[in-house]
């Protein structure tokens, strides 16, 4: 009986030692589990192209042609102006209205000064004198006051010649343009006291249409503009008296 009870009692330890390991296996295996867990890692490729400005605003771009984006492509959008902008805009708009105010003034000024000018112009008396050549003389004399223009020959501006030229040009008479080939033309006469209105007076120099008197009427200089002077604008030099009418 005794040895049965040692049988058992040897049996019930070895059962006992047994359960113990068998308890201690999964923790040796989980541990043995971990040591050996799988570690996976991610790679990303090398990237040599670098965005250098991010905050670039895009300016231009490339649509397929039959892209369709809901109607946004045909949309205008208007260009935006920064305030510095628009006041410099202003500024000029200012400026040049300022510009043209003044020459508008200017140009009135110089008109008004004009007009004074050929109001306080005596006029010429041409006497009894009739004919072509005085009603010429007296024609010419409607000019008194319009500018000297080098190289001119209209009323907008006129030099010596040009005057003549434009003159007898409205009584359908053709002229030289120089004041030296108008001394060449019609015929000659012999002094002043010979001249009649209408005749022209001129050398190489200076040329001028005869009123009577001893007075011509001649485009001057760039200061006198276009008036009546005595002969005595020739300057003392010696002139041509021709007669074309």
């Amino acid at each position: 009986m005794t040895n049965v009870k040692n049988i058992i009692s040897t049996s019930v330890a070895v059962i006992a030692t047994g359960a113990m390991f068998a308890c201690v296996a999964p923790f040796a295996s989980a541990d043995s589990a971990q040591t050996s867990a799988v570690v996976s890692s991610r790679s990303f490729p090398k990237t040599s192209s670098v965005k250098k400005n991010l905050f670039a605003e895009a300016t231009s771009t490339s649509v397929d042609k039959n892209s369709k984006w809901g109607g946004i492509e045909t949309l205008d959008v208007p260009q935006t102006e920064s305030q510095a902008e628009k006041e410099a805009a202003a500024a000029a708009a200012a400026q040049k209205a300022a510009d043209e105010a003044a020459a508008a003034q200017s140009a009135a000024a110089a008109a008004a000064s004009r007009s004074e000018q050929r109001a306080s112009i005596p006029q010429v008396d041409l006497g009894k004198m009739t004919g072509t050549g005085a009603e010429l003389a007296s024609f010419s004399l409607k000019f008194q006051g319009y500018p000297y223009v080098a190289g001119g020959n209209t009323p907008a501006g006129w030099d010596c010649s040009g005057f003549v030229q434009y003159v007898f040009s409205q009584f359908g008479i053709s002229l030289p343009r120089t004041s030296g080939a108008q001394a060449t033309v019609g015929t000659p006469i012999a002094s002043l006291a010979d001249a009649k209105p209408g005749d022209i007076l001129a050398n190489g120099t200076h040329a001028a249409i005869y009123i009577g008197n001893g007075q011509v009427m001649n485009a001057m200089n760039p200061v006198q503009g276009t008036a009546v002077s005595g002969v005595s604008v020739f300057g003392g030099a010696g002139y041509s008296i021709r007669r074309v009418m």
